[in-house]
C-alpha cells in the first residue's frame, strides 16, 4: 500500500503546492495565462508527440479497447444527462454539463503522468489513443446537441466543418498525429531537436499540476453543490467500473490495457468542463466546486484502486 501511496502522492502535492501559493499569492487568475498557454501548447504536446514517436508500429492497431472505453464514457454521459434531464427538470445545457462532469476525466493533466509513473512506457499508446478518442466525443458532443437543441436551422455541413477542425487542430490530437506518422515514417531528428522535446516533455507534468493547484485556488468553493452528491460517485467510481466491467466482460481487453483504461477513467472531472460550461453559460460555480471537490476526493480514491490494479 505504502509503494502504491508513493506514486500518488507527487503528483498532489504538485497540485497542493499550486493550491497553497495561490491561496497566498495577490495575483489574478489571468495572471496564469501564459502558464497554461505553455503546457497546452507545447509541453503536453511534446509529451504526446515522444510518447507516440517511440512506439514500435504494430502496437498502434492494438487499440480495440478504445471501443470499451471511450464506449462506455459516452453510455455514461447519455444516461446522466437523460437521467439529469427527467427528473430535475434541468435545461438541456445544464444537463450536458452534468453528463460531462460525470464521463470527462482529467485525462491531459493528470492522465499521462500517472499512468506512465504506474505502468511504465507501454502506458503510452493507451492513454493517448484514450485522450483522443475522448476528446473527439465530447468536442463533437457539446456543439451538436447545442445546435440540435436550438429551435434555429441547423446546418449540418457547416456544423460537421466545425467540429472536425477543432478536433484536428487541438494540440494534443495534432501532436499525436504527428507521432505516430513519424514512427511509421521512420525518419531520424537531429539529437538537439529530440534533447528539446525531451525537455519540454520532461516539464509537462510539473507544470501542468502546478497550473491546476493555482486554478483551484482562484475558483472559491463556498457551498457544496447538491449536484456532488451523484456527479462525485459518477465520476470517481461509476466511471472506471463500467470501463472494467465492458472490457472485461463485453470487449475481452487485456488485463494491461484495460488497467490503463480504468485509470484513466477514474480521474477526477477535467478542467475542461469548467471551459464547457463557461462557454455555454450553464453550472459555472457548480463545475468550480466540483472540480475541486472530486480532485480532493481522489487523492483517496485512487490509491486504493491503483492497488486493485494489475500490471504494476
Amino acid at each position: 500500500m505504502l509503494d502504491v501511496i508513493g506514486l500518488v502522492v507527487p503528483f498532489f502535492a504538485l497540485i497542493l503546492t499550486g493550491f497553497v501559493l495561490g491561496k497566498r499569492g495577490s495575483h489574478e487568475l489571468s495572471a496564469l495565462g501564459w502558464m497554461n498557454t505553455f503546457v497546452v501548447y507545447v509541453a503536453l504536446p511534446a509529451l504526446f508527440f515522444k510518447l507516440m514517436s517511440k512506439t514500435p508500429v504494430e502496437q498502434f492497431g492494438e487499440w480495440h479497447f478504445v471501443l470499451g472505453a471511450t464506449g462506455s464514457t459516452f453510455l455514461l454521459f447519455a444516461a446522466t444527462l437523460a437521467g439529469v434531464r427527467l427528473l430535475t427538470r434541468a435545461t438541456i445545457p445544464e444537463a450536458m454539463i452534468q453528463g460531462f462532469a460525470s464521463a470527462y476525466g482529467n485525462i491531459g493533466y493528470m492522465g499521462p503522468g500517472l499512468a506512465l509513473v504506474a505502468f511504465g512506457e507501454q502506458a503510452a499508446v493507451p492513454v493517448a489513443l484514450i485522450f483522443c478518442f475522448d476528446n473527439a466525443l465530447h468536442f463533437t458532443m457539446a456543439p451538436t446537441i447545442m445546435a440540435l437543441s436550438d429551435r434555429q436551422p441547423v446546418h449540418a455541413v457547416r456544423l460537421a466543418g466545425q467540429v472536425a477542425w477543432k478536433i484536428l487542430t487541438h494540440p494534443f490530437i495534432l501532436a499525436t498525429i504527428i507521432g505516430v506518422a513519424y514512427a511509421v515514417i521512420g525518419i531520424e531528428f537531429p539529437a538537439p531537436i529530440l534533447r528539446f522535446v525531451d525537455l519540454l516533455a520532461n516539464a509537462a507534468a510539473p507544470c501542468a499540476l502546478f497550473a491546476m493547484g493555482v486554478t483551484l485556488a482562484m475558483r472559491n468553493v463556498r457551498s457544496v453543490p447538491v449536484e456532488m452528491s451523484y456527479i462525485a460517485p459518477l465520476k470517481l467510481i461509476v466511471h472506471p467500473l463500467l470501463v472494467w466491467l465492458v472490457g472485461a466482460f463485453v470487449i475481452e481487453v487485456e488485463p494491461l490495457p484495460l488497467a490503463i483504461a480504468t485509470l484513466t477513467a477514474a480521474l477526477p472531472i477535467g478542467a475542461n468542463v469548467y471551459l464547457f460550461a463557461q462557454r455555454y453559460e450553464a453550472q459555472v460555480g457548480e463545475v468550480s466546486a466540483a472540480v475541486t471537490l472530486s480532485t480532493l476526493a481522489a487523492a483517496l480514491s485512487l490509491p486504493w484502486l491503483l492497488l486493485w490494479l494489475p500490471g504494476r
